[in-house]
């Protein structure tokens, strides 16, 4: 899951930033709404998180003119606690925490945001004797209970969820790395070989030359 976040305040960025990817999500971070504009047009995101007060305006008011154009849910971040504010940043956004706030509360409440864009995805993914259970973030392999790191898991699972289709190396970074990965690197081709090892023989995932990878029954 790919999560942007907006906040001008460098360290609780940093804080945010680093709990998030903790927690498994693939985070690019913003200080201000033009460079949000641009992360937004260019990446897809599976939910945004904006500081709502910020030095380049107000990102209720930002989200609320572009809310046609954005389909990335939004939580919006913000000191200002009035039953107001509150009404208006649940009618233009999906949630609204008022700081302070605990880590994981954010941590839990992005979770549920990212999931309402895979709404219609079964909450168990199977491939063959390949079975993913999303809500308990378990992977099982013949019933045998096989541990993942959060980026194999969420690249296992897009690969399931794809039902046999090859997924390209650029997708498969997007959902489990920030911007800031490179994809001509090898950091793809190594979690995969993890991957492999761990699922054991016969091998399920297969290289598609020229695209990147697909996951088939044994």
């Amino acid at each position: 899951m790919r999560v942007l976040v907006i906040e001008d305040d460098d360290n609780l960025r940093v804080a945010i930033t680093t709990s998030l990817r903790s927690a498994g999500f693939a985070v690019d971070a913003a200080a201000d709404l033009p460079a949000a504009d641009e992360a937004l047009s260019v990446n897809a995101y599976d939910c945004a998180v904006f500081d709502r007060m910020l030095p380049s305006g107000d990102a209720l008011h930002y989200v609320r003119h572009r809310r046609a154009a954005l389909s990335v849910p939004v939580l919006f971040l913000t000191a200002r606690d009035a039953v107001a504010d509150r009404i208006a940043g649940l009618e233009y956004g999906d949630d609204y925490l008022v700081k302070p706030f605990a880590v994981d509360e954010l941590v839990a409440r992005t979770r549920s945001l990212c999931r309402r864009v895979n709404a219609g995805r079964p909450p168990v993914l199977r491939c063959g004797d390949l079975e993913i259970d999303s809500g308990r973030h378990e992977v099982r392999r013949a019933g045998v209970l096989i541990t993942l790191t959060a980026k194999e898991f969420t690249v296992l699972e897009h690969l399931v969820a794809r039902q046999g289709a090859p997924a390209t190396r650029t997708e498969l970074i997007g959902q489990a790395w920030d911007r800031m990965a490179d994809p001509a690197s090898n950091v793809l081709d190594v979690l995969i070989a993890q991957l492999r090892r761990k699922l054991r023989q016969p091998p399920m995932i297969h290289t598609v030359r020229g695209v990147g990878y697909r996951i088939l029954p044994a």
